[in-house]
């Protein structure tokens, strides 16, 4: 700022006093009077110049204030879990005035847990979850729609991660992954991995070994390669009629052939993670931990391709879902929304595998990128209220078909017939 100085001078005007003399020429004219010096006046102090106002601080962001209580299924002890801790650190450094509170219930007790406390009028503000049986939970009114809290807020995130969050138009949450099964392989045990259901089969029959999980998840995608398709224009199952028989044999045959095919998580896994199995299918919650246990061994590619087809494993998305019976619908939202953000989602993405759906997360791992083609090339998960009728009957259908207690032929048909009847089909 310039200073401005201002200068005051005193001017002094010394008047000559003229006399005239009266006297006669005899007299001695007077000396003059001398004028005696007038002193100078004092100097007018200058003033101080005027100091430049400070400027104005600008004011801290005020975080989120409050308290959110969230649950998640991730393993105890897994990469997930692991990860979901450092960002909740992070969140919590970020909003001092958050309380976030973390629960973990295991995955195949939580939907159940959660709308038995929600229909009570309690359970957690949100939980965080792929969308199974998101059209049930929200045809049931068990999750809040949050269209309006969140509109204009995921325009960061991928099109149709967004999608994989409505029901009938309306968003029931907040999109945090994509998630799709994969064959995972050993490259010490295997030389390299089989792309088709032929060479997988043949692999089978040569001594490499292969466990698969029974199941209406994470068979499914077999469904496609044998031209196999859920449902017609009507929301009819026709699978019975379009290679899903087939794609059950071929399961039987691969059992035949030797692979391993367990109803029980830890069995299917384990062998795996040890080092003692060649192949599995599983999903992506599981590349961080498998990294850590195989190293530059592990591999990822998708599913094999059959003859009819490309394989269709579900594409799922993950997100976190709010309870109606909050309070604080804003706070949990906001705090949802910090859970994902371009911060958040890479760190899911480096310490747990997740595929990120934020157009602004990356990922150089080829495992990552091998799981996001699987997810591309997967059957987008339908949350239609036919749909939902889909888990029961071919959860037990897998069950009987692949323990022997059913032909592929009559398993398939009747768990049509029984989704179909549930549809009103």
């Amino acid at each position: 700022m310039k200073k401005n100085l201002f200068n005051v001078w005193s001017v002094l005007a010394i008047f000559a006093l003229v006399l005239t003399a009266c006297a006669t020429p005899t007299t001695e004219a007077p000396k003059p009077t001398a004028v005696p010096p007038t002193a100078a006046p004092a100097a007018t102090a200058m003033p101080k110049p005027t100091e430049a106002p400070k400027p104005t601080e600008a004011p801290k962001p005020v975080g989120i204030k409050g308290e959110v209580t969230l649950w998640h299924a991730y393993s105890t002890g897994s990469a997930e879990e692991a990860t979901l801790g450092k960002i909740v650190a992070a969140v919590k450094t970020k909003n001092p005035d958050l309380k976030l509170n973390v629960l973990q219930v295991p995955f195949d007790k939580i939907f159940d847990k959660y709308k038995t406390e929600v229909a009570s009028g309690a359970g957690p503000d949100m939980f965080v979850a792929p969308n199974d049986d998101l059209g049930n939970l929200a045809r049931g009114k068990l999750i809040l729609d949050v269209s309006k809290q969140l509109d204009g807020k995921l325009g960061d995130f991928a099109p149709n991660s967004v999608d994989g969050m409505k029901v009938d138009g309306k968003l029931y949450g907040i999109p945090e992954s994509a998630k799709a099964v994969a064959l995972y392989y050993n490259k010490s045990l295997i030389d390299k991995a089989p792309t088709t259901t032929d060479e997988l089969l043949a692999a089978v029959k040569g001594g490499k070994s292969l466990n698969l999980f029974i199941g209406a998840y994470h068979d499914y995608g077999f469904f496609g390669s044998f031209g196999g398709k859920l449902l017609d224009d009507s929301q009819k199952c026709v699978l019975d009629t379009t290679g899903g028989t087939d794609a059950m044999q071929y399961l039987l045959d691969l059992k035949k052939a030797g692979a391993a095919l367990e109803a029980d998580y830890g069995k299917f896994e384990t062998p795996f993670r040890q080092g003692k199995v060649a192949m599995m299918v599983n999903g992506p919650w599981a590349l961080g931990d498998y990294k850590k246990d195989l190293g530059d061994k592990l591999g990822v590619v998708s599913m094999p391709t059959g003859a009819k087809g490309k394989a269709s494993p579900f594409n799922g998305i993950d997100g976190f879902y709010v309870n109606p019976n909050v309070k604080n619908v804003d706070v949990v939202v906001a705090t949802a929304l910090q859970l994902v953000s371009k911060e958040s989602s890479q760190m899911y993405t480096d310490g747990a595998g997740h595929v990120p759906i934020r157009k602004d997360v990356t990922s150089a791992d080829p495992l990552v990128a091998a799981f996001a083609k699987a997810s591309a090339d997967g059957f987008p998960r339908p949350q239609s209220k036919e749909f939902g009728n889909y888990w029961e009957p071919f959860g037990n259908m897998f069950t009987k078909v692949l323990e022997g207690k059913a032909t592929p032929a009559d398993g398939v048909k009747e768990a049509c017939g029984l989704m179909n009847k549930a549809n009103g089909k």
